[in-house]
């Protein structure tokens, strides 16, 4: 298993570097949208946010390419 990151240790985060996986803790709307490649917008993220409680977790394959 890899350690966890400790975030003192790095100068700055990407995008990458802060998004969620889903395997230690939920995934918020806003990593939805992330993770499709799109800029967050309040519209995307409320779509977001109703693809999750529809959803659940499944959500996060139908927004991967």
């Amino acid at each position: 298993m890899s350690e966890p990151i400790d975030e003192k240790r790095w100068a700055f985060k990407t995008a990458d570097s802060v998004l969620h996986t889903g395997s230690e803790s939920m995934v918020d709307p806003e990593d939805l949208v992330m993770l499709s490649g799109r800029e967050p917008t309040p519209a995307r993220i409320e779509r977001a946010r109703k693809d999750l409680e529809e959803h659940g977790a499944a959500a996060v394959e139908r927004y991967l390419p």
